[in-house]
């Protein structure tokens, strides 16, 4: 039951973890790191591995009987519907080249649902978080999305698949119709940090398709705590098992999804 944990402690091992995993970033960015190829273009290091390792510590100490989804390696306790989604390295690409936009993401579910959650960028010394009903903050900060009500004048992100070369849905057509009705749009190349970039107002807008749990858990909660809409590109209530997502400020919300609907 949610009366079974206090969710102001959780969203602070939240941060706990994501400030670790992020001083473990820090400390390999200048001392460098093995790389390793999951895919042609997919990657992962040594401090994926080490950050994923450090956070599910910190949280087996706090919470040993939850389960734990990460994107490197799991832990199952399926009898628990608490369940910590976990991306230790969120922008690995651009990590391994040194471009500094990547972040950690360690989100607390109940029931599939992310309730509190943590985005730590260390490049810029900036935690996100969020506890449902409690609002999002910035560095202890409130947050609040963007009030630009119109398409034509919004700042956007997206991203684009690994098998991007191979699969149907690539986001091409998507990105071409909206760079013809946005004023801009941006590809930083983490999730996370686009959806946290949509919470604090920084963006308008984001969209992507081929995403995992561990990309959006804790961004979607931190946009919806901000004031912010989500939602699947289709329209539907966000699933964060499904693999697309919408998040925006609100006002612009049913203009993207009528593009994003376009033939």
């Amino acid at each position: 039951m949610m009366s079974d944990i206090d969710l102001s402690q959780a969203a602070e091992t939240a941060k706990q973890s994501a400030r670790e995993a992020g001083r473990i970033m820090n400390e390999y960015a200048k001392s460098g790191f093995k790389i390793e190829h999951k895919g042609e273009i997919d990657l992962v290091t040594e401090v994926d591995i080490k950050c994923e390792k450090a956070i599910t510590e910190i949280i087996r100490a706090e919470y040993p009987n939850h389960d734990i989804l990460a994107e490197e390696f799991s832990n199952r306790n399926e009898g628990s519907p608490f369940k910590w989604v976990i991306d230790p390295l969120d922008g690995t690409t651009n990590y391994a080249h040194g471009f500094p936009i990547y972040c950690t993401s360690v989100a607390l579910t109940y029931g599939g649902a992310p309730v509190a959650g943590a985005v730590y960028d260390p490049t810029r010394d900036e935690m996100f978080s969020a506890i449902e009903g409690r609002g999002a903050e910035l560095n202890g900060a409130p947050i609040h999305v963007s009030k630009e009500p119109e398409l034509i004048k919004s700042l956007l992100a997206t991203g684009f698949p690994y098998d991007i070369k191979t699969t149907k849905q690539n986001n091409l057509k998507q990105f071409a119709d909206f760079a013809m009705r946005s004023q801009a749009i941006r590809r930083p190349g983490a999730a996370a940090i686009d959806l946290c970039y949509v919470a604090c107002g920084r963006l308008d807008g984001f969209w992507e398709f081929h995403l995992k749990p561990w990309d959006i858990a804790a961004g979607a909660l931190i946009v919806t705590e901000a004031g912010g809409t989500v939602s699947m590109t289709d329209g539907a209530k966000l699933d964060i098992y499904r693999s697309d997502i919408v998040a925006s400020n609100g006002k612009i919300h049913s203009t993207m999804l009528e593009v994003l609907a376009m033939e």
